[in-house]
């Protein structure tokens, strides 16, 4: 015996919005076959689908909310005009946001850096930059910063990405070397790898 499509498709659809409960088939006095969500122990039913388990959440675990490079085309425009400003490539800052802040403007480091490109206090105030959480101006003064780095060390970009993570004093202390600090050790790889990847994305035909 068929049941209706419309008898189905509105018990559905309340499970779906009341609850996600195991579904049940019971056949009436009439022989006429109903489904249902409830549990009865004076009818024999029979399970014909399982509610998904849900799985248990320690109290006050709150699941953290991944912002990622999904926010990257938000402030395309504000990278490529600094890019263009201080003859940056745009790859190289999208890097440098990636790793130092996922972009996230409100960013703020246990050290204080904060903002897209995680300037420390006394660096925005050399740079002008009145708000490190104005993407604008934090990113265009980054970019600056950066590019001071650059010209400091000849162009070197593993040296400059160093002095931008550690300061540039730290790089001269090591004889124009990264310094042996864990931070640094692992920031310039990881802007390298992102400024690579976005290179190759970039030159990927559309």
């Amino acid at each position: 015996m068929k049941v209706p499509a419309l008898v189905l498709f509105s018990i559905f659809a309340t499970t779906a919005v009341e609850s996600r409960a195991d579904i049940y088939q019971v056949v009436s006095a009439n022989g006429a076959i109903m489904l249902t969500n409830i549990h009865r122990t004076d009818r024999k039913l029979v399970r014909v689908a399982r509610e998904r388990p849900v799985q248990a959440k320690a109290p006050g675990v709150v699941k953290p909310v991944r912002k990622g490079p999904l926010k990257a085309p938000r402030y395309s425009l504000i990278v490529a005009q600094a890019a263009f400003e201080y003859d940056l490539p745009a790859e190289l800052l999208h890097a440098v946001i990636t790793t130092e802040s996922n972009y996230d403007p409100t960013a703020v480091s246990p050290k204080g850096a904060a903002g897209l490109m995680q300037l420390m206090p006394g660096t925005a105030r050399d740079l002008g930059v009145h708000d490190v959480f104005d993407p604008t101006a934090n990113v265009r003064g980054g970019a600056r910063y950066l590019k001071r780095m650059m010209k400091l060390f000849g162009n070197d970009l593993s040296l400059a990405l160093a002095a931008y993570n550690a300061g540039p004093g730290a790089v001269l202390a090591y004889d124009r070397a990264i310094p042996p600090y864990p931070e640094t050790q692992r920031y310039v790889p990881s802007v390298l790898k992102h400024y690579k990847r976005l290179q190759a994305d970039a030159k990927r035909p559309r």
